[in-house]
């Protein structure tokens, strides 16, 4: 592991803040456009699946290029400040121009920035702290996002019930300009390039290569077999979740008494509140297991809170259930990004990958949200649940039998191997 410096504190702790706050403007609030258009603007389950559909689709096609693109930037600073301001300016543009093409432009420009932010974070992660650091890193950021997904919904939460639902969005660009200063406040200096886009920690001879070795081919990621097959259990695992949340906060937009507004807030909070411990757990838990085992939990509890939704509509009972898509979603964010480095380690392409598994995640969520919000409109809601509850359940048998441990087995561990089949 390359030894970081006492002066890379700055960066370290400017990193925390950065996870905290772009939550704000990222995972936080975005659940509050779909009461937002459902409740205020009065718009139909179909139309607003449609909006989700095309910023979906927006964000498919920029996922790969962005990760790309990160991969040769050195400065992933200037990024983070271009996607913030570009969240800002859209996010206002819902409130002053309230219209179907507007609105679809705006989460288009939202998606294509949103898809920035991930592949940034663990990437500066990964050229800060090296990859024997990445575990643990890799779970304060989940913990550190959850944490502040929790203020920002709860904030959005206070604010659409007691100012209005639209002064919402001048709180996201509002914590853009927070995530900005974040962002300059950590040292390119202290980012090491060549790690930051999945290159080797060292040559066979211990020798520290170029920043520029060993940068492996397109079509070396397009021919790894392992990452095709992760691909397609991350497209049927967000094929399934993508819609559970929003669909949710259609049937809380729709029911009868209460405040919508403050019950979605409660769903996000009580997924993130499960989150914020679980990030720590998995992400040292992870530094000396295996990976597959940890990952399956997050397969196994999609179907199951996709049935549970169908059983009442109390909605106490439906922000309760969400405590399992804190246990799915936190697991799955640091262990996806685990599997992601395993498989690219020494390529030179790890944010490229990064992209190229987002661009799958894309293709299931934008259409996870057509396809619920068409069966919510045709069948019902409950049926829309029982239909992702389905997909989900094929999305943990495929990762179960076709997934393979990507862990990268240490020295010791193969002396160990060696000495028990000798």
């Amino acid at each position: 592991m390359v030894v970081r410096s006492a002066s890379r504190g700055q960066s370290l702790r400017a990193l925390d803040w950065l996870n905290v706050f772009l939550a704000d403007i990222q995972g936080g609030v975005g659940p509050f456009l779909v009461v937002y258009l459902t409740s205020s603007l009065h718009w139909n389950p179909a139309r607003v699946g449609l909006v989700m559909t095309i910023s979906g689709l927006v964000g498919v096609v920029a996922q790969t290029p962005v990760g790309a693109l990160i991969d040769q930037v050195r400065n992933k600073r200037s990024l983070i400040v271009m996607a913030a301001v570009l969240i800002a300016i859209s996010s206002i543009a819902v409130v002053i121009f309230p219209f179907f093409p507007i609105i679809a432009a705006t989460q288009s420009l939202i998606a294509i920035a949103g898809a920035f932010f991930g592949p940034i974070i663990a990437s500066i992660s990964l050229g800060l702290v090296g990859r024997q650091g990445m575990e643990r890193r890799l779970g304060r950021n989940q913990s550190l996002s959850s944490a502040g997904n929790v203020v920002a919904a709860l904030l959005a939460g206070l604010i659409g019930q007691f100012i209005g639902q639209g002064a919402i969005f001048y709180f996201i660009a509002l914590m853009s300009g927070v995530v900005i200063i974040c962002a300059l406040r950590i040292r390119k200096q202290d980012i090491d390039y060549r790690l930051a886009r999945g290159g080797d920690d060292s040559d066979s001879s211990g020798k520290k290569p170029s920043e520029n070795a060993h940068v492996s081919n397109i079509t070396h990621l397009l021919s790894n077999r392992r990452l095709l097959i992760f691909a397609f259990c991350a497209v049927l695992f967000h094929f399934a979740n993508a819609a559970m949340l929003p669909l949710l906060g259609e049937v809380l937009a729709h029911r009868k008494g209460g405040s919508p507004t403050l019950f979605m807030a409660a769903c996000i909070i009580t997924a993130q509140v499960v989150m914020i411990p679980l990030g720590i757990i998995i992400g040292r838990r992870a530094s000396r297991s295996k990976r597959k085992p940890i990952f399956l939990l997050a397969f196994l509890v999609l179907p199951i809170r996709g049935v549970l939704y169908t059983l009442s509509d109390n909605p106490f009972f439906l922000v309760a259930v969400q405590l399992l898509d804190g246990v799915g979603g936190g697991i799955f964010g640091v262990m996806q990004l685990l599997v992601i480095a395993d498989l690219t380690k020494g390529t030179g392409r790890f944010n490229l990958a990064q992209g190229a598994i987002g661009t799958a995640v894309g293709i299931g969520a934008s259409f996870s949200n057509y396809l619920a919000g068409f069966v919510a409109k045709s069948a019902g809601y409950d049926a829309s649940f029982l239909s992702m509850a389905a997909i989900a359940a094929i999305a943990l048998v495929f990762f179960w039998f076709f997934m393979p441990e990507t862990r990268p087995v240490s020295k010791s561990e193969i002396s160990y191997i060696e000495q028990v089949e000798s």
